[in-house]
């Protein structure tokens, strides 16, 4: 009786921190449409919104400003929640999605299709699939014979991710040199070639409608798998369905946004520190945090020094490190 008079009273106190953070997100959003080389006030957004406007208003939200914040807030959300169920599964507050060599799988497979002169869907369906060839490898290695603890898998993939490490270092140096800067971007993360950001909403979105109702379960989880397995949770179950969702979530980043790191790392602990440890709340918060984030670090890198653009991954770092080392020093 008591755990329903919880979940009943918990519904109220999730409203209000993810109302502002919905609200972040729409002002981030804005403010990425509206900010670059032609400024466009906000009455004149609602009216090309509204299906009236300028045309050249039009072209720049509906194919240029638009599209790519939508990548940008797709992407973050993705890095967020696979960061958050990342420390969940390892119980660990300083996993991130790349911790299982994800993104040097990416990597290897991006900059591989770049020397061959590939086409920019061929890059990005390269990436994913060295992510997940990644993903499987380090599974199967932790797994073995027998079963995996976090630590065997944290430390398989901290091996995996130094192999695929020397892989972009020796493919960086045998790179013409006309390619250099672009791979160097790609690594960096960057979002002025994103395609369509719906693949990586639609994943976000689907992810986050499986794992939400596995809330109470993910709670216990990160107790500890004793206790949870105590409690009546499937355990294995439980962690191959986070593994997958993490990976599938981390695959769909990289091939949007490239390898930005940071983001998955910093925005669950924080929402930790601000929000407390429910994955009820912590999971659509990560979703909200790490789109605003990195829609806000995007539209910095694109405007900073205009016309040039920066690395997004440069503006995550810049944002994320100063507000969490506050953050730790306040909850002490």
């Amino acid at each position: 009786m008591a755990a329903v008079k919880t979940s009943r009273g918990a519904v109220p106190h999730f409203i209000l921190p993810l109302s502002i953070l919905a609200l972040l997100t729409f002002a981030t959003l804005a403010l990425a449409i509206t900010t670059g080389s032609v400024s466009i006030s906000n009455a004149e957004l609602w009216q090309v919104l509204s299906g009236g406007g300028e045309p050249l208003h039009r072209t720049l939200v509906f194919e240029l400003r638009l599209p790519r914040a939508l990548s940008a807030f797709g992407a973050g959300g993705l890095l967020a929640v696979a960061g958050a169920l990342m420390q969940v599964l390892l119980r660990n507050p300083l996993a991130d999605p790349y911790i299982l060599g994800l993104s040097g799988g990416a990597a290897v497979g991006a900059l591989s299709s770049m020397l061959l002169g590939l086409s920019a869907a061929a890059v990005s369906g390269s990436a994913f699939i060295g992510a997940m060839v990644s993903a499987l490898t380090v599974f199967g290695l932790a797994h073995g014979t027998g079963s995996w603890t976090p630590t065997r898998l944290l430390l398989t993939g901290v091996v995996i991710a130094s192999g695929w490490g020397a892989a972009i270092t020796f493919m960086l140096a045998v790179s013409p040199s006309d390619q250099l800067p672009g791979m160097l971007y790609w690594l960096m993360g960057d979002l002025a070639y994103a395609r369509s950001p719906w693949p990586a909403l639609i994943v976000l979105g689907l992810i986050s409608i499986i794992m939400l109702p596995l809330g109470r379960s993910l709670n216990v989880l990160a107790r500890g798998q004793m206790q949870a397995a105590a409690l009546g949770v499937s355990v294995r179950a439980l962690e191959w369905t986070i593994y997958i969702a993490a990976s599938l979530l981390t695959a769909f980043a990289v091939v949007t946004a490239g390898s930005i790191g940071f983001v998955g790392l910093i925005v669950p602990h924080m929402l930790r520190l601000v929000l407390g440890n429910d994955q009820r709340l912590i999971l659509p918060a990560a979703a909200l945090a790490g789109g605003a984030l990195l829609t806000l670090a995007d539209t910095l890198a694109r405007t900073l020094i205009a016309p040039e653009q920066l690395p997004a991954g440069v503006i995550t770092a810049l944002i994320g490190v100063p507000t969490f080392l506050y953050l730790l020093h306040r909850s002490r």
